[in-house]
């Protein structure tokens, strides 16, 4: 299997799983900021991970802008907000395979495949 091609699965599942859970909290819940940010932080271990979802999103944010211009991915502002609207598990392997078939497509036209 091509490695573009797990990388779209990943974005996949990377959609389809968390949203599952942060579903049921919109459905039991609504769109209650406050409670949301309070489960969050409720006790060390959320703590603990959402603290590294932070820490992680920020270093993807700089690697995207930084990255992107490098390879001459255009519209690098979708990952970000991608990160920000469903969350690292969708944008970082969603950038990675974009990043992958883009690196794929210039090696063939370049005649390195």
């Amino acid at each position: 299997m091509k490695l573009q091609n797990l990388f779209l699965i990943l974005t996949l599942l990377g959609a389809i799983i968390p949203m599952s859970q942060f579903y049921q909290f919109l459905v039991t819940s609504g769109l209650d900021v406050q409670l949301f940010v309070e489960q969050l932080f409720v006790n060390y271990i959320s703590t603990f991970f959402a603290l590294d979802l932070i820490i992680s999103s920020i270093a993807f944010i700089l690697f995207v802008v930084v990255d992107s211009k490098k390879i001459q991915l255009p519209s690098f502002w979708i990952y970000i907000l991608i990160n920000l609207l469903m969350g690292l598990s969708v944008a970082l392997p969603f950038y990675l395979y974009k990043r992958e078939k883009k690196l794929n497509l210039t090696a063939n036209v370049n005649g390195q495949n």
